[in-house]
């Protein structure tokens, strides 16, 4: 970790520590080294730092293209080493520079359900994690945070003193579709995109608020 990672990460885990009291379950399933992909539901704008606060890895962050402009946000977003995409949170370049990150073996943290959720519930995947699985070659480890809905969420408008939680599953690798994927038409090679996205989900679903 970079000064400036490392001091935001600090006092995010501090914050988590003392206000939230905050658990964390199976952080050594995420490989210390080497590309992986984290991914997380989405319940919150606290999603993010919980995820990456348990770790102790640094991770790298999407971020809106357009607030690199800003002088301030901009330097602490490419020190935390954040990537760069367009409003809708891909596109082809945003797609590159995640693979790119990857390949040069960092963590990238994805939210397979696209956006947050309004009712607390897990959302369906969308196939854009699939198609992110597909190209690269990095594991994709599923990801469940806990309280963060209660605590702030799209209808609360300041931070509950909820205890809150973030739990890691096993590693996923998709060897068999990514070798389908290698061969396939068109047609099928978006179906494979939603089967990887759906049985993310599906495993994120699974993890429950307790060791195992």
């Amino acid at each position: 970790m970079n000064p400036v990672y490392f001091i935001g990460w600090a006092l995010f885990r501090l914050m988590y520590a003392v206000y939230f009291r905050w658990q964390v379950f199976n952080p050594e399933r995420v490989p210390l080294k080497g590309g992986v992909i984290i991914a997380s539901n989405h319940a919150s704008f606290l999603d993010p730092p919980i995820v990456g606060s348990g770790l102790k890895r640094p991770i790298n962050y999407l971020a809106r293209e357009s607030l690199f402009h800003n002088p301030i946000a901009g330097w602490i977003l490419r020190n935390w080493q954040a990537v760069p995409v367009d409003r809708d949170g891909g596109g082809a370049r945003g797609l590159k520079a995640i693979l790119d990150r990857l390949l040069a073996g960092g963590a990238i943290i994805l939210f397979p359900e696209g956006t947050r959720t309004k009712d607390g519930k897990l959302q369906p995947a969308r196939s854009g994690i699939g198609l992110t699985v597909i190209k690269s070659a990095a594991p994709v480890v599923p990801v469940r945070t806990f309280g963060t809905f209660e605590c702030y969420s799209r209808i609360w408008k300041f931070h509950k003193p909820i205890r809150l939680a973030v739990k890691y599953g096993r590693p996923m690798m998709f060897e068999k579709l990514r070798a389908e994927a290698k061969t396939c038409d068109k047609q099928r090679l978006k179906v494979i995109y939603q089967e990887v996205a759906d049985e993310i989900m599906v495993e994120i679903a699974k993890l429950e608020r307790k060791l195992d």
